[in-house]
């Protein structure tokens, strides 16, 4: 068995273009020989094949996403036959959320909040089928011509209603830092309530074009999301809706017990912002700014530059407090003789 490549069949599929990759996987347009139509066919790298861990991973992503039925879902297919590890998906001829976002930031409040609710309308779809995405991020989104969005990736899923026992690595609380929620940064492996808070934070960067939380480093960032409060949205907008600003921190807060209970709450809420009360929590906010980071992180490398050179001050001045013993030649044996 070998890499597959643009040109070649595989089972029905005719591949005609690389549309995307990854570290693990080629995503190739192709067009079904059967029926004609265009289609995505997702197949992983040859030497993940062989390994049991993402072998289950791989097909559990398939198993997930074929039960699912949503607009705002990518559609698997099922070949008549498969000869080798892929997923065969619908094809869909769009841009992804992250480019959306490129080329309009901040967005106006009126196409992001439609876009939010797009994405929530299948989480709710979604967490009644007891599956949780646990990766949601722009660039797992894709949006149609006609601003239709569709979610895809599926690949750490959590599937609340199998009955198996998964392999422990397939449970991982990996995502993408900065849509990742604080329980998922300490090593939980989250719940619904882990998707609303990445919703919540690409919401907060449409209408923004910023993130939450700031840091030199991806690592200052996990950090303060799990010790400190996020920017709020007003502090970039200063003119935004607060009953807009009150959904977003709603869904952000740190502790899943404090945001929306459900995406359904949520939904409705962007349905009608009217319906919101305001509850004053940016007023609450205590966020550390990027400058007070990047101010503590000079003076961390400061001071370790001047107890580097301390220690070497301090050398020195032991070694001119305590020279050298001045030891006379020793005689030679023969020079006691005589």
């Amino acid at each position: 068995m070998r890499e597959v490549s643009v040109g070649e069949t595989l089972d029905q599929y005719k591949l005609t273009e690389v549309i995307a990759r990854s570290g693990m996987a080629s995503i190739f347009k192709a067009i079904d020989t059967e029926s004609g139509q265009t289609v995505a066919i997702k197949v992983p790298y040859l030497q993940f094949e062989s390994d049991v861990i993402f072998y289950s991973r791989f097909q559990r992503e398939e198993e997930v996403v074929r039960r699912l039925d949503h607009p705002n879902i990518i559609k698997v297919l099922t070949p008549r036959h498969k000869s080798r590890m892929y997923i065969a998906m619908e094809f869909v001829d769009g841009i992804s959320m992250r480019e959306l976002m490129r080329r309009e930031r901040p967005m106006r409040p009126e196409k992001a909040l439609g876009y939010a609710i797009q994405i929530c309308e299948a989480l709710v779809y979604m967490h009644a089928e007891k599956v949780v995405h646990r990766d949601l991020k722009p660039e797992n989104i894709l949006a149609t011509g006609d601003g239709t969005l569709k979610i895809m990736d599926f690949g750490i899923a959590l599937d609340e209603s199998a009955r198996r026992l998964t392999w422990s690595g397939l449970s991982s609380t990996i995502g993408t830092p900065d849509y990742m929620a604080p329980e998922q940064v300490s090593g939980r492996r989250g719940d619904a309530r882990t998707d609303i808070y990445a919703l919540g934070v690409m919401l907060y960067e449409m209408l923004t074009a910023n993130l939450p939380y700031m840091g030199t480093n991806v690592y200052n960032v996990m950090r303060a999301k799990t010790n400190e409060d996020p920017h709020p949205p007003t502090e970039f907008v200063k003119d935004l809706d607060p009953k807009l600003e009150e959904i977003i921190l709603h869904a952000i807060e740190r502790s899943p017990k404090n945001r929306y209970a459900s995406a359904a709450e949520m939904l409705a809420d962007m349905r009608d912002p009217a319906r919101v009360v305001a509850r004053g929590r940016a007023e609450h906010l205590k966020p550390r700014s990027l400058r007070a980071l990047k101010i503590r992180r000079g003076l961390g490398f400061a001071f370790f530059f001047a107890s580097l050179i301390g220690f070497f001050v301090f050398l020195i001045w032991l070694a001119n407090r305590y020279p050298a013993a001045h030891v006379p030649p020793r005689k030679s044996f023969r020079g006691e003789m005589r």
